[in-house]
């Protein structure tokens, strides 16, 4: 599974949110796609308080990346 097209176009914590969560809908039903959505929130909630903007354009980065080996695992 390829990680979906818009990743390009992520440049805002909401934008990344909102795709990481429309990754998960790729994922198999049931206890995997839980698993990773509560991810998704927890993570989001752990870095809502980050104001550098070079510090949040490493974390997108980076969770875009790992977004994409999750969906090619």
């Amino acid at each position: 599974m390829s990680p979906l097209p818009e990743a390009e176009l992520v440049r805002s914590s909401v934008q990344l949110y909102r795709y990481l969560l429309r990754c998960c809908r790729r994922l198999p039903q049931g206890r995997i796609q839980q698993h990773y959505r509560h991810a998704i929130r927890q993570s989001f909630k752990v870095h809502a308080d980050e104001d550098d903007p070079e510090r949040i354009q490493q974390i997108i980065k980076r969770a875009i990346e790992d977004a994409d080996w999750v969906m090619n695992k």
